[in-house]
């Protein structure tokens, strides 16, 4: 369920094949030692925001 959700986006990344399909950057995530996947919280900044 990510429809209407901001994330932040890495682009500038080289071309990448990842399951039979191109890949052109990632979305920023992390997980904990059992695998529980979160997508990183950004709901409060605006978009365009500089990630540091």
């Amino acid at each position: 369920a990510m429809v209407g959700k901001k994330v932040i986006y890495l682009s500038n990344l080289a071309p990448k094949k990842m399951m039979g399909i191109e890949s052109y950057g990632m979305i920023l995530s992390a997980s904990d030692w059992e695998e529980h996947l979160e997508v990183t919280n950004i709901e409060s900044l605006p978009a365009g925001s500089v990630v540091k």
